[in-house]
């Protein structure tokens, strides 16, 4: 009979079959650690400290994996996670290194930043920029009014205001602004439609996309559920977490944990 043989009998040197508590040739006892060894899957991904990144496609479709060994790894068009091709991504853009068994992501003063999905709702603060399909933007205070005279006496004719507390601007290639709305109450939509900034052609930005709020002298972004997500640019290192999705210039990926 064909045996799987996982024990070398101690005493004689001879294959104990497996479930077999004695040699069957010089009767010696098989330890009772053999007994309950089990073989195992082998792979370098059977590490509970590690973790790996999954390329999401333009379908929505996963794509290559990087498997993040190391205790630290360079995204950028040179590193250990190379991509040359895209233009948006600097030479030395993110780094994803291993802090207390943890994955942490860092932007390594990149040119464009590195964004992470938003989960429900996130506090932010004038200055940040967030992703929304595949609009980019910033969040401001309102200017500072500048309703004074010439020095011939005379006012700059002007649109009639109103109060706000902050607005949304929308940031182009090359960081200039394009559209610019004020808050008239406390909150700010962005949509494919009837929000308050839409975007009736970019087929990747949801009906009501995203929402920002003022709350005191603070704001929050909430995503509304959406299908592709609501995108945070990171200003210091974040932890990162299963399902976890970043996007650094135009790749789009996802954190997978072992553990």
């Amino acid at each position: 009979m064909d045996q799987a043989k996982h024990y070398i009998c101690r005493s004689c040197m001879t294959g104990v079959a497996n479930g077999h508590k004695f040699c069957g040739r010089c009767g010696a006892p098989v330890p009772e650690e053999a007994l309950v060894l089990q073989t195992r899957y082998f792979s370098d991904m059977q590490n509970p400290d590690k973790a790996r990144l999954i390329l999401i496609r333009g379908d929505g479709m996963d794509g290559l994996s990087y498997h993040l060994k190391a205790e630290q790894h360079i995204l950028g068009r040179t590193g250990q996670l190379e991509f040359p091709d895209d233009e948006f991504i600097s030479p030395r853009h993110a780094n994803f290194f291993y802090r207390d068994h943890r994955l942490v992501i860092r932007d390594e003063d990149s040119l464009n930043g590195v964004y992470y999905r938003v989960r429900g709702s996130v506090e932010v603060a004038a200055g940040d920029s967030f992703m929304a399909g595949e609009q980019v933007f910033r969040i401001d205070l309102a200017p500072i009014a500048s309703d004074g005279v010439d020095p011939e006496g005379t006012y700059f004719y002007s649109s009639p205001k109103f109060a706000s507390t902050f607005r949304i601007s929308q940031v182009l290639i090359g960081g200039s602004l394009g559209m610019t709305v004020c808050a008239r109450g406390t909150a700010l939509t962005v949509g494919r439609e009837e929000c308050d900034l839409n975007f009736p052609h970019d087929c990747y930005v949801s009906p009501r996309h995203c929402t920002v709020e003022a709350i005191g002298s603070k704001f929050r972004l909430t995503d509304h559920d959406t299908l592709n997500g609501t995108y945070l640019r990171i200003k210091a290192e974040t932890p990162l977490g299963q399902g976890d999705y970043v996007a650094i210039g135009r790749k789009l990926m996802r954190v997978e944990l072992n553990a």
